[in-house]
């Protein structure tokens, strides 16, 4: 296998570090180069949601930020589904062909990584809480249970990521894309956006 999961998580973690100190980069290239594009769009969603759940916004404030976030969401579907396209390009460079009989799984590599990295940033906000000084002990203690279970979660998933990974590139797995074609951002899809054009052009 050519997949190192590790070097996933470590690009998740780290880029979240580096992201919240200076402007978002992407220094790698290939499959790393895509994935960190990816975990890009989950970085930012994750702050403009932050925005659109503040009491303190306007109305026309929260408008912007949820146009904002379906287009991100679109960004980031599009993105998990090219990660699984690179990963198959991989496959058939390696010469890996499925078995016969080789199973489908229920999520992609793809959909897998998207939830490392929205781990990633969970236990990153998260640990920001153990070191608030306004917040009480109490609200400090509850902060460490919940990351002992947020760490678990992310070495179980990490942990069937590659059990995934090493049953795809051993053909013991079929990898499969079910395209997802979301319908909202698709003005020829959406009814209100077609129906809108003609309301304007009548």
């Amino acid at each position: 296998m050519t997949i190192d999961v590790r070097e996933i998580t470590h690009l998740h973690a780290e880029a979240v570090q580096r992201w919240h100190k200076q402007e978002i980069d992407n220094p790698f290239s290939g499959l790393l180069e895509v994935i960190c594009r990816q975990h890009e769009q989950n970085f930012r969603l994750w702050h403009q949601e932050d925005i659109a759940r503040s009491p303190d916004v306007s109305d026309f404030d929260l408008a912007q930020v949820k146009r904002a976030i379906d287009k991100l969401n679109q960004r980031r579907n599009d993105l998990i589904e090219q990660v699984d396209d690179c990963l198959i390009r991989e496959l058939a460079a390696a010469g890996v062909a499925p078995w016969k009989n080789a199973r489908l799984n229920t999520e992609t590599p793809g959909s897998v990584i998207d939830k490392l990295s929205i781990l990633s940033l969970r236990i990153f906000h998260m640990e920001e809480q153990v070191f608030r000084t306004d917040a009480t002990e109490e609200h400090r203690e509850k902060v460490k249970a919940r990351l002992e279970i947020l760490h678990e979660q992310h070495r179980d998933m990490s942990s069937s990521l590659r059990d995934l990974l090493e049953d795809i590139f051993a053909g013991r797995k079929r990898l499969k894309i079910y395209r997802q074609f979301k319908m909202y951002n698709d003005p020829t899809l959406n009814p209100y956006l077609y129906n809108s054009s003609k309301r304007g052009a009548a």
